[in-house]
């Protein structure tokens, strides 16, 4: 058996072919399988395996080109920067002056004994809140009591003489026409009279002044307050008018002061608003983010701190509920006027540079553009611009350090709401 009838048979019993269409009778192209060349035979299968490898390297790139044309879009989506943005608006802001101040006491007085004796009692305690009249000490009266009753005693003794010596004048005017008396015994009487009333006038005078020596036995409050710490307790002996040793300090609360400086370059726009009417003062306490507290300027120095530059003020506030206390340090804002159609933006959008400060503007393509711009004061965590930004352009708060001229940017959300509605 040669080649040709090998290819030509079928299986081993000689009844299959390899070729379709029957025993072995079927011909490719009309050429019978036994008269088929083994080198044509190759030749065959090798171009259909090749069409074969072509058509499944042509599924292979086309699906290949379209992951990848998949990948580059998910690329550029990725490259996105993600910000959040605001949108800036045009409204009417107040022009304020921001410092920090100190609250002080409308008034302060410190409680000293104007005579000297020994603490009998202690009619408040630290802290209280006291009216104008209370009583807040007793020093023991006794000494002064009697210090009294020995003055009204001189006094009525004097008045006795006194009266005497008028009986005896009326006596001797009585009998001088008739020359019984001489006229030298007259005069001396009358000398008497007067030198007996002038000792009734000072005995009066030490009659009122033990009295009110004796009224300093009962220590009252000159003015409404809080009381501070007791200074002497009782039993202690206390002295007259005594600086080093008072007895307590009280201070009024209700108003109070608010006393801050500001720039002496501020002066004369202070002074020329202030010709215009009462200049608003709110007051915030430090470290909150509380209510303010309202109140009007009160106050502006005669001089300018030389060594500082700077010029003390005060405001006055009702402080009703006594929130403000002396000594606190606050926020204080001086409101000189408001100024309407100014453009605002969240403070944190503005970002400063080696040119000066700037923003980065969204455009409608999503990207952005760098935008120098000219700021003014801040207010309520918003910045008044000057120049370079309009009423109505977004502006990116977060996410600058990423971004630069051109950039792609993408908003996201902002603070579990979008960015959009957090800034209509």
């Amino acid at each position: 058996m040669n080649t040709r009838e090998c290819i030509g048979q079928g299986g081993p019993a000689g009844g299959g072919s390899i070729f379709p269409g029957g025993s072995g009778s079927p011909s490719v192209q009309g050429i019978r399988p036994s008269s088929l060349s083994l080198p044509r035979c190759l030749f065959v299968v090798a171009h259909a395996g090749f069409l074969l490898v072509l058509f499944t390297g042509l599924l292979c790139a086309c699906s290949d080109r379209a992951d990848g044309k998949q990948k580059l879009e998910d690329g550029k989506a990725r490259s996105a920067v993600p910000v959040t943005t605001a949108v800036s608006v045009e409204k009417t802001v107040p022009v304020q002056l921001r410092a920090i101040g100190k609250i002080q006491a409308f008034s302060t007085v410190t409680v000293k004994s104007q005579v000297e004796g020994q603490i009998v009692n202690v009619h408040f305690t630290e802290g209280q809140e006291v009216k104008a009249g209370d009583l807040l000490f007793t020093i023991d009266p006794r000494s002064f009591e009697a210090n009294l009753r020995r003055a009204e005693a001189q006094l009525a003794k004097d008045r006795a003489q006194l009266a005497n010596a008028k009986k005896l004048i009326d006596r001797y005017q009585s009998v001088l026409k008739r020359g019984v008396v001489a006229e030298e015994q007259v005069d001396t009487a009358l000398a008497n009279v007067a030198a007996l009333e002038a000792s009734v006038k000072a005995d009066e005078a030490s009659v009122e002044n033990a009295r009110l020596e004796l009224t300093y036995c009962r220590i009252r409050a000159p003015i409404g307050g809080y009381t501070g710490e007791i200074q002497v307790h009782r039993g202690n002996i206390v002295k007259a008018n005594d600086n080093d040793r008072p007895l307590v300090t009280i201070n009024q609360v209700m108003p109070v002061y608010v006393s801050f400086a500001v720039p002496e370059q501020s002066l004369g726009e202070i002074k020329r608003y202030m010709e215009l009417g009462d200049l608003e003062v709110l007051v915030q306490l430090r470290g909150t983010d509380g209510e303010f507290f309202h109140g009007r300027l009160s106050f502006v120095d005669n001089a300018v701190d030389p060594s500082t530059g700077m010029i003390q003020l005060k405001g006055v506030l009702p402080n009703e509920r006594r929130l403000l206390w002396p000594g606190q340090f606050v926020t204080v804002v001086l409101t000189l006027t408001t100024r309407p159609g100014a453009v605002v933006i969240p403070s944190q959008a503005v970002q400063t540079g080696q040119q000066g400060q700037y923003v980065f503007v969204v455009k409608t393509d999503s990207t952005v553009e760098y935008r120098p711009v000219g700021v003014g004061r801040i207010v309520d965590q918003e910045v008044v611009i000057e120049k370079g930004l309009s009423a109505g352009e977004r502006v990116v708060t977060d996410g600058q350090l990423r971004l630069a001229q051109g950039a792609k940017v993408r908003i996201v959300e902002e603070a579990g709401r979008g960015t959009e509605g957090a800034n209509r």
